[in-house]
């Protein structure tokens, strides 16, 4: 690994002039579970590593039930399950914090850190998509708003530009009647990657028996996390049935671009999603009638 310096900025604005200042030779670091990794690897190089973990903004976990949740990008994932309100109001992201790595781990490792790694198989992104989260990025020279589903544009590869971070991700309030669910299935215990996962969101009407929304999101079968959204669509208006989840379950498959490679093959991983669809949609529907 090369030799960088290694900075710890205090404040959003100190951290965006010195990213400004870099360009790509400066590199993020939240709970550095992945970058470090990447950079003694030599797969990633930097003159600067930057530290966001001082900065206020970036450690924010502010949840309102009318405005929804703000989650800054370094909140590391035991301060997510361990917050009560947060795991009552969106239990797809609980679902994927205690998924990332073990607990030593979830102790540094953030949401915001593994939707910027942008690995396919990344256990949050799909409840981030599915939870139709917005990722908050600035510059020195504004902010913008970006979809999650639009975040990540390749393998390790996301929307970010030369000096610019990922603050914050948004969330709308939950509505009534709403349920979401993350699953993934992994080869073995020894190596903590998905094969394939899916996460599940579904609004229902009032009496619990028929869907109004669907969000579905997948992992691991693409260059990029997948929005199946013809997936969801499929169920809007219909009622809660094995038939119409098994249709949606076949929309998602349709989705999925898997690859074979030494976790699994292609007709395996499409097999998996189809399954995991059914599971996540029946747990996201139990959730949201219990609503």
């Amino acid at each position: 690994m090369e030799n960088f310096d290694f900075v710890s900025p205090k404040t959003l604005v100190e951290a965006l002039a010195l990213m400004a200042s870099k360009g790509d030779r400066a590199r993020l670091i939240a709970g550095g579970t992945d970058i470090l990794v990447q950079m003694r690897a030599g797969r990633r190089t930097a003159d600067v590593v930057v530290d966001v973990k001082s900065i206020p903004e970036l450690n924010e976990v502010s949840y309102d039930s009318q405005k929804g949740l703000v989650l800054g990008a370094a909140v590391p994932c035991y301060r997510i399950y361990q917050n009560q309100q947060v795991a009552t109001a969106y239990p797809g992201l609980i679902d994927s914090a205690g998924l990332i790595g073990g607990i030593q781990i979830q102790g540094r490792a953030s949401i915001g850190g593994n939707l910027c790694n942008a690995a396919p198989s990344g256990d949050a992104i799909p409840p981030i998509i599915a939870l139709s989260g917005v990722c908050n990025i600035a510059s020195s020279s504004g902010t913008r708003q970006v979809p999650a589903e639009e975040f990540c544009t390749g393998p390790g590869q996301n929307q970010l530009q030369p000096g610019e971070m990922l603050v914050s991700i948004s969330f709308p309030a939950p509505q009534a009647h709403s349920g979401t669910n993350y699953q993934r299935f992994i080869p073995r215990n020894e190596m903590d990657i998905a094969v394939a996962g899916v996460g599940s969101h579904v609004v229902l009407d009032g009496s619990g028996q028929n869907f109004v929304s669907a969000r579905i999101a997948l992992a691991s079968v693409a260059p990029t996390p997948v929005f199946a959204k013809d997936a969801g669509d499929s169920l809007a208006g219909k009622p809660v049935s094995e038939a119409t989840i098994q249709e949606a379950s076949e929309k998602a498959m349709a989705a999925a671009k898997p690859i074979t490679d030494m976790r699994g093959t292609i007709r395996q991983r499409t097999h998996l999603i189809g399954v995991l669809t059914r599971r996540t949609l029946n747990n996201a529907v139990e959730r949201a009638r219990s609503n």
